[in-house]
């Protein structure tokens, strides 16, 4: 008798994964283009592929490309990569799928400690900002797991902690912009969130960050995948569950604080792309990492796009883009969570 075979899912999905990574690398690419192309100045297709592909040129479009609009499509992309990956992690350490470093209080703790600092210190430097977000975002995320119990309501508790906490800080902020009469103005640009200001300082900090954080992901990559069982069956297969939700966290707070220092709080990327990263190519973390990364710098650099015609020819700040999209989709996924319980 002969044996009866069954179809390697995985090898079927191959086609599939192949289809969906070289169509986000498309329209990654598609993403990139139109930002260095739309904007207040008319700049040619010939321009921009000469400015980036030729060097020793001086002509004022070129400079213009260089200095202003590839800076900030390079940034875009980066940041958007970083914000998406952010959302993943939380969603893995929490367990749960409304969490993101926005809803948490995370971004709220370093747009707190950044608005603070350029009360108090004025001239402080980019490195001195970034490190105010860092010290923020982890003065909001302790601030969270110690409100935080434990026992079968821990996760909803940490998602009220976490929503009380964001809008403590936000109060906070709001309250030391009040202060700061020197700076009200582009402190609420960069409070929206905003990537109109990039230079190649910010990218050059930000690439090293992000490559730093991929190399922690990847080292962290298998414990990761424990995080998705049940507390009890992870204890009990030796996982040393707090040491790697810290680790997670610290993750988060790389990712999430760098973006905010330079970007301001941009809402949403980090909890929308991560779900329609999962809808598209399944939740195997192997999979799931890269694809979320594509995805959230696809989707900021299309964002930064379309902010750019809100009141053309003036800039707009993205994070009305971001908000404007997720704002829907939170509460579609809110209202979908809450119909799976009932």
């Amino acid at each position: 008798m002969s044996r009866m075979t069954y179809p390697d899912r995985k090898q079927n999905r191959v086609p599939v994964l192949l289809f969906l990574f070289s169509g986000g690398t498309v329209l990654l690419v598609i993403s990139f283009m139109l930002s260095l192309k739309i904007g207040p100045a008319h700049i040619s297709w010939r321009s921009i592929f000469e400015a980036i592909f030729t060097t020793g040129s001086d002509l004022k479009e070129h400079l213009y490309i260089r200095t202003l609009r590839l800076p900030r499509t390079v940034l875009s992309g980066i940041v958007g990569a970083q914000l998406a990956l952010a959302g993943l992690l939380t969603q893995l350490v929490t367990k749960n799928p409304l969490a993101s470093p926005h809803v948490f209080g995370i971004n709220a703790g370093a747009s707190l400690a950044v608005v603070a600092g350029l009360l108090f210190i004025p001239s402080s430097s980019l490195l001195s900002s970034m490190g105010l977000a860092f010290a923020g975002a982890v003065m909001g995320a302790l601030t969270i797991w110690s409100l935080t119990g434990k026992g079968p309501r821990q996760y909803i508790t940490l998602a009220l902690a976490g929503i009380t906490v964001h809008f403590l800080f936000a109060s906070l902020t709001e309250g030391a912009m009040l202060l700061n009469q020197y700076s009200t103005e582009s402190m609420i640009f960069w409070l929206v969130g905003s990537v109109n200001h990039a230079t190649w300082q910010h990218v050059s900090i930000l690439v090293c960050i992000l490559i730093a954080g991929l190399f922690i992901l990847l080292c962290l990559l298998p414990s990761l995948r424990m995080l998705e069982l049940d507390d009890e069956v992870a204890v009990g297969l030796g996982m040393k569950l707090n040491a790697v939700r810290a680790a997670t966290m610290l993750l988060v707070v790389l990712f999430a604080g760098s973006a905010v220092a330079i970007c301001g709080p941009i809402g949403f990327v980090c909890l929308i792309v991560p779900h329609i990263a999962r809808a598209l190519i399944g939740s195997d973390l192997n999979i799931l990492t890269p694809f979320t990364a594509l995805l959230g710098a696809i989707l900021l650099l299309l964002a930064d796009v379309l902010s750019r015609w809100i009141a053309f020819p003036f800039e707009s700040p993205v994070g009305i883009v971001t908000a404007f999209i997720g704002a829907p989709a939170f509460i579609y996924l809110a209202r979908r969570q809450g119909g799976k319980r009932a």
